[in-house]
């Protein structure tokens, strides 16, 4: 009986926050055209670009797997242990990879403009 309790507690709780988030960001929004504002700020074309994440998750992605590729090298050399190799070399990597996605979004940005 515990078993499938647990299950419909999570999904409870997800169905709960993701309704009091609607309800609430639609009532904010009818308040607002009620009293005359500007709707540009429900326009999310500008702040959300789709080809601005996916280049971020792949650029990640990638760096995530060089990290694992290079752990897997470093700890079978013996030069780090497997349990801090790994996960410094992911860290790294995926970091690095944040910072390539940042610039090269940036020089898009330039060439846009």
């Amino acid at each position: 009986m515990e078993e499938v309790l647990i299950p419909l507690i999570v999904f409870g709780t997800f169905f709960g926050i993701a309704y009091l988030y609607f309800t609430t960001r639609n009532r904010e929004r009818m308040a607002m055209i009620e009293r005359g504002q500007s709707a540009s700020i429900f326009d999310r074309n500008k702040k959300f670009k789709l080809q601005s994440w996916t280049l971020r998750i792949g650029v990640l992605a990638i760096g995530i797997s060089v990290g694992i590729l290079l752990g897997s090298i470093v700890s079978n050399t013996g030069i780090v242990d497997e349990e801090a190799a790994f996960p410094a070399m992911i860290f790294l990597f995926g970091g690095a990879g944040l910072v390539v996605s940042y610039f090269l979004e940036r020089k898009l940005q330039k060439e846009d403009d």
